[in-house]
């Protein structure tokens, strides 16, 4: 089998950056290629405003990464406002009144700070495992301060505030306000945050070049986009698995599905006798099949009940929007087009396709069929973890009711019982972290309070409290979601 545990599946940090941006437009309710619009406006910003060459390689990649820590605060984001994916797009189209919708009471700044830091924090932490300049993870912990102070979380301004920061606040505007309201009431809105949100200096800039800027990248390609935005920082390889982590992010109770997922059909793949090429296709595909989830509300997957039909219907499109997402992310592309398959069924039942038996490969297959098993054995708010026996008890309705094949659900299940009694790694071994420390940060890194991981593990919540200090302490974060990534990226998880 191919071996994915030493180094992991390595990919061009480029193409993990594109993917990530992807996955960052869909949580901000924007068009897909708003972060590589944004990009290649922030280029030109700081090229025209006279900013040194550094300058202009950390604005691409802070603008391609801006949103990447959009996953890790979408559950707070839908605990205070309800639609994370709705609220988000009226924050940046600055619609009036847009967060008078919020279901908690109080200041919004004090509800906007600890969400602003589990951003920060969990982009800047995304920079630095892709090995991303300094200056390109600094920008992106603080990618919310503003010129006059009034920004988040640290409320730090003017020359405290890396330049590229308010580059890529500038171009995200005008890119946004461009496309949404027109250009002349784009530099409307961007001359009223002139002087507060960026410096005037800029804004000035980007209202002489604005309608010559607008022409030239309305004309331009996904490769035209690409060939401006890459950096050499994104000419290096890097883990392809934190793609996974940051989808994962979204919905805490999701945390490590999907390298399970694809570690699952790797497994699979391998028992069946697929080579390697097929084998490191589909360990891609199980990384990256739910990207598509970011489109849609948290609401929608913490329903304890049957969804409604609209709400179902957003549901169906996650594969569409995988499928998309390997429209723009180079060498992603056919894990891609595969990752789209996860849900279709051999009997045309499932989506987003509705393709049957004869439309699917022997890859789509088992990703169907490991996607099903992984999920009936991980806990939902709809339903507890299903035991091994009942998992494969519902494996085999399905392959008796023609929804999955018969042949890789026996592999599956024979390579799920060859696992059985294996040796596992040692919680402390090559670990930073003991034992009971590791045990808590598994319980809280999938949404338990200190309350219910003091429940769970038969321990205090003050002694929950001293041990998820100390995994911070050690872990050099401040968040939840911070310290999941981490740690899910040091295989602690």
């Amino acid at each position: 089998m191919l071996d994915v545990q030493s180094g992991g599946i390595l990919l061009p940090v480029f193409d993990s950056v594109r993917a990530l941006a992807f996955v960052g437009d869909l949580s901000m309710g924007q068009p897909t290629d708003h972060s590589l619009r944004t990009g290649w406006i922030a280029a030109r910003i700081a090229e025209a405003a006279g900013l040194d060459a550094s300058i202009g390689d950390t604005v691409r990649e802070v603008a391609l990464l801006r949103w990447s820590g959009c996953t890790a605060n979408a559950a707070g984001f839908a605990d205070v406002f309800g639609d994370d994916v709705a609220v988000r797009l009226a924050m940046l189209e600055a619609r009036p009144g847009w967060a008078e919708a919020r279901e908690a009471p109080g200041d919004a700044a004090a509800l906007m700070r600890p969400l602003a830091q589990t951003h920060c924090e969990v982009s800047g932490e995304i920079a630095r495992i892709l090995g991303l300049s300094t200056s390109t993870e600094t920008a992106l912990r603080n990618i919310f301060e503003t010129w006059d102070g009034a920004g988040l979380p640290a409320s730090i301004a003017r020359e405290e505030v890396p330049v590229p920061v308010f580059v890529v606040a500038l171009a995200g505007d005008l890119e946004i306000f461009n496309r949404v309201y027109g250009l002349e009431r784009a530099l409307e809105l961007i001359e009223q945050r002139s002087g507060k949100r960026y410096p005037a200096f800029l804004a000035d800039v980007a209202a002489r070049n604005a309608r010559d800027w607008s022409c030239a990248m309305d004309e331009a390609s996904l490769a035209d986009f690409d060939a401006a935005l890459i950096t050499s920082g994104m000419r290096r390889d890097a883990r392809a698995e934190l793609i996974a982590d940051v989808i994962d992010l979204k919905l805490p109770w999701m945390t490590g599905f999907s390298r399970a997922v694809a570690m699952t059909a790797l497994a699979c793949c391998a028992r069946l006798g697929l080579d390697e090429a097929a084998q490191a296709c589909i360990y891609r595909a199980g990384l990256i099949h739910g990207v598509g989830r970011a489109a849609v509300p948290n609401a929608v997957w913490n329903r304890p009940c049957a969804l409604p039909a609209g709400a179902w219907e957003r549901v169906r499109l996650v594969p569409y929007w995988t499928a998309r997402a390997g429209k723009q992310t180079g060498t992603l592309r056919e894990a891609a087009e595969l990752a789209s398959y996860a849900y279709e069924r051999q009997d045309g039942s499932g989506y987003f396709r509705g393709a049957d038996a004869r439309a699917l490969s022997l890859e789509a297959q088992i990703l169907a069929a490991s996607v099903a098993w992984v999920a009936l054995r991980s806990t939902r708010p709809w339903r507890a973890a299903l035991p091994s026996d009942a998992a494969l008890q519902t494996l085999r309705h399905e392959v008796a009711s023609g929804r999955l094949s018969g042949d890789v659900v026996d592999a599956l299940i024979a390579e799920a019982g060859r696992s059985v009694g294996r040796p596992q790694k040692s919680a402390t071994q090559n670990s930073l972290l003991s034992v009971r420390e590791t045990e808590v940060l598994r319980a809280i890194s999938r949404g338990a309070s200190n309350k219910e991981a003091a429940r769970e593990l038969a321990i205090s919540p003050s002694t929950v409290r001293t041990h998820v200090e100390s995994v911070f302490r050690k872990l050099e974060c401040s968040t939840r979601a911070a310290a999941t990534l981490k740690a899910s990226a040091m295989g602690l998880l």
